[in-house]
């Protein structure tokens, strides 16, 4: 890693490149969200996207005029001059000259293929569009990247053009060229050969990598340019980005401080990288991946006993890094696969000391269960109830004496849900009946009306999903049906399960572990808290 510097600049195109995935969207307040998510991350320069390119992009910019960011500096992406137009008079470029963003970043194209099948022009037009374009901008006061587009397919095709396309940047005052793998098919040992290349040929011009991930290296071939010279990378939070995506930025930057030693973010900043992740899944409505590196729910989990046995004796015999460090944390998995040492963490996490006696109890019922259909990976809800009730510690909430849910369908088309639950609460009995639009959330509404004046902290705990799965197709109707619904109450979310031969006793079993365990303890406390403000 001779090569490696150890400041890199970080460059996130999450608001334009990482935009062009399918079903992504946000709006200009959203993305302004974004924006002071990466300035408090620690990003260096934040590309916003075409300036007044359309209504929405405009009303962004208008926002970011207003806005006075501490590290994190705006840029404006745009394109070279069109051909057969002065740079002077492309509309383009004079908006990227009038904006506030005080530097630019153009994109031009780098391989003789598009320039020749796609611009059509002369390989010489193409050069002076470039040329001509980073001097525009340089005179009107801009700093000036170049995007050099399909470089790497370029390089492949014709290394000398490829080379003149940066060569024109350069000489005409552009403060970085940074070589793009558009199409997302190189591979690391090319990165190498090539910035080996355009560095001899370019001395002391600084470079940097955008890379795509099609043949799944898009973090990998960034790391080997960083290894090779670049001194700037381009990515996109979580990787989002057109076909495959961009090179996952949020990977890039703990692989670049925490593996490579380069100087990025302090420890507070990079502390805040799973947050960020997740933060912007959220406004993009998307479930984060779970077994996405440093920041996934599952980065740090550990199921087989073995595994689990391993962290408790020392974290390194399983785990690459200290899961705080960037904001993650560990989770120990519950399954059939468990040992007596992962119940006994669990336990410990929850304030219950667990002997070896407790320990081989739960883990011989979990062992039952699971057999049945039942799975706690994604149901600790459920899970820490299964626990409490080995260990003697459980309460229930009520009593049930029944439950029915009746479903009308009217001849307008309509279909009605009503339910109606028996229950007994400190000796005295509640009968509850409610309207829903299921008969899930009938039940839950009837539910929580029999037990709400008891126990208002219920109000602010919400069922936020609600999964069903057939266990066995064969059977048809008849199967065994698995649900699992995650509940939170503003501060956590829990999962808890259900299964049986009937959907609805499934749901209504899931539905009061989700209410039980957010009845628990400090959970009772902070709901309570909540509730009264």
């Amino acid at each position: 890693m001779s090569g490696t510097s150890n400041t890199i600049e970080l460059y996130d195109a999450t608001l334009r490149d990482g935009m062009g995935g399918g079903g992504l969207t946000l709006t200009a307040e959203e993305k302004l969200r974004v924006v002071h998510a990466q300035e408090e991350l620690g990003v260096h320069l934040i590309e916003a996207g075409f300036p007044a390119s359309n209504p929405k992009e405009q009303e962004l910019f208008e926002l970011l005029a207003g806005e006075r960011l501490g590290v994190a500096e705006i840029v404006a992406f745009g394109m070279t001059r069109r051909r057969e137009t002065s740079a002077d008079r492309d509309e383009g470029l004079r908006i990227l000259a009038e904006c506030f963003a005080p530097a630019c970043t153009l994109v031009g194209k780098a391989s003789v293929l598009h320039v020749e099948k796609v611009v059509r022009v002369s390989r010489e037009e193409n050069l002076a569009m470039i040329g001509e374009s980073v001097a525009f901008l340089r005179g009107e006061g801009k700093r000036v990247l170049l995007d050099a587009e399909h470089f790497f397919d370029g390089f492949a095709l014709d290394p000398a053009y490829a080379l003149d396309c940066l060569r024109a940047a350069a000489e005409a005052g552009a403060e970085r060229l940074v070589l793009c793998d558009t199409n997302g098919g190189s591979l690391p040992p090319f990165m190498r050969t090539a910035f080996a290349v355009v560095t001899e040929a370019l001395p002391g011009v600084p470079l940097g990598i955008h890379t795509h991930d099609d043949s799944g290296c898009a973090v990998a071939n960034a790391l080997a340019a960083v290894e090779a010279g670049a001194t700037q990378v381009q990515g996109t939070v979580n990787g989002i980005g057109e076909r495959t995506g961009n090179a996952n930025l949020i990977t890039l930057i703990a692989d670049l401080q925490l593996k490579m030693g380069c100087e990025l973010l302090p420890a507070e900043r990079l502390a805040r990288l799973t947050e960020t992740a997740h933060f912007v899944d959220e406004l993009l409505n998307r479930i984060p991946d779970p077994a996405q590196p440093y920041v996934g729910k599952h980065a740090f989990a550990h199921k087989a006993g073995l595994h689990a046995a391993g962290v408790q004796a020392d974290s390194q015999t399983f785990e690459h890094i200290d899961p705080a460090v960037v904001g993650n944390s560990r989770d120990v998995l519950i399954s059939e696969l468990s040992g007596r040492g992962t119940i006994v963490e669990k336990a410990r996490q929850v304030g219950i000391a667990a002997d070896d006696e407790l320990a081989q109890r739960v883990l011989a019922r979990v062992k039952e269960l699971e057999h049945e259909g039942f799975q706690f990976e994604a149901a600790d809800g459920s899970f820490e109830l299964l626990l409490r009730k080995q260990a003697g510690e459980y309460e229930p909430l009520f009593g049930l004496e029944s439950w029915r849910v009746i479903v009308e369908k009217h001849t307008d088309g309509r279909a009605t849900t009503e339910a109606t639950i028996k229950i007994w609460i400190g000796g005295e009995r509640y009968v509850r009946t409610a309207e829903g639009n299921g008969p899930v959330h009938a039940l839950d509404r009837a539910l929580r009306d029999a037990i709400g004046e008891i126990h208002p902290h219920l109000k602010v705990i919400d069922l936020v999903n609600f999964k069903v799965r057939i266990l066995d197709e064969t059977k048809g109707t008849g199967a065994v049906t698995r649900v699992l619904i995650d509940a939170s109450d503003g501060h956590e979310v829990w999962g808890s399960i259900g299964v049986a031969e009937n959907l609805i006793a499934a749901s209504w079993d899931a539905l009061v572990d989700s209410l039980e365990y957010g009845m628990q303890g400090q959970r009772r406390l902070a709901a309570e808290s909540t509730l009264h403000g």
